[in-house]
């Protein structure tokens, strides 16, 4: 199996994928999430896996428009645990370093050990593995990276530091797509990921909606609103809720929101992953 990811190899992403669907699946590195979802579109992949939301920084919004845009099916999901780790050139050490690189949103995850560290300069980079691997590339021995331990391995980088971000509760959910829905089963507990647009802007009509799975007991799991860009300062809403689509709750929950929206889609149905806190929880 070809699973197709954003980044270079070493990224949380490719980290995910083997999680997901095996260390026997070859990955293939793209340069953006739409060529990921490109890649699975023109059958040069057969999965598309990217991250969807983060527990600290929230949701990674383009991959909404993108489930949108492109006619791929969520077919699976998982929660991965992220640790950044501080790396330098193995011929290189602590002292040396003036500057850190990596993905802006995983240097702000990290900004206590900034503070901590003055003399350490943050600098921005594409991405987290793309700064492993530029360390050796360059030979640089002044320069460090934060990025998975995975990537550190991968590269053969010298590892300074484990757990630099700021928070330990630190979770990525990513979704994986492919061409064909998958097939629930009765013996797996199931997720379904759906999208609509209100038909008329009226007082109380999303409490309306909403009220199509409590009142059969239908568990709503996120709530995302995003722009529709078709339309100024209108709203599109993306739900994840449990349960499959051939469940009968779910299949008259559906219908019935067909008659208050005016678009209606499945973008997939899959297992659900549990995510597992540490057991001092």
């Amino acid at each position: 199996m070809v699973v197709a990811f954003q980044g270079v190899h070493g990224a949380y992403s490719e980290v995910a994928a083997h999680i997901m669907l095996g260390r026997q699946c070859t990955t293939l590195p793209r340069g953006t999430f739409a060529e990921v979802f490109e890649a699975v579109q023109r059958r040069r992949a057969d999965r598309g896996i990217m991250p969807i939301e983060n527990s600290l920084a929230g949701s990674i919004h383009e991959n909404y428009d993108l489930l949108l845009s492109h006619r791929l099916h969520i077919v699976g999901e998982t929660y991965l645990k992220i640790e950044h780790v501080l790396m330098c050139h193995p011929d290189s050490s602590p002292r040396q370093l003036k500057s850190v690189r990596s993905h802006p949103q995983a240097l702000a995850q990290c900004s206590k050990f900034f503070t901590r560290h003055k003399n350490l300069r943050p600098i921005a980079y594409f991405d987290t593995a793309g700064a492993a691997e530029s360390l050796m590339e360059e030979h640089t021995h002044d320069t460090g990276a934060l990025a998975s331990l995975y990537a550190a391995k991968l590269y053969g980088l010298k590892v300074l530091r484990r757990h630099v971000e700021n928070q330990v509760d630190n979770y990525t959910r990513f979704l994986v797509v492919g061409r064909n829905p998958w097939r629930p089963r009765r013996d797996v507990a199931a997720k379904c990921s759906i999208t609509f647009t209100p038909a008329r802007n009226e007082v109380g009509i999303l409490f309306k909606i909403l009220g199509v799975f409590a009142l059969r007991g239908i568990d709503l799991l996120k709530i995302e609103s995003r722009p529709d860009p078709r339309s100024p300062f209108a709203y599109l809403f993306y739900i994840d809720l449990a349960g499959s689509p051939h469940d009968k709750h779910v299949v008259r929950a559906f219908e019935h929101l067909r008659e208050m929206v005016a678009e209606f889609r499945l973008l997939g149905a899959y297992p659900a992953a549990r995510l597992r806190l540490p057991r001092s929880r």
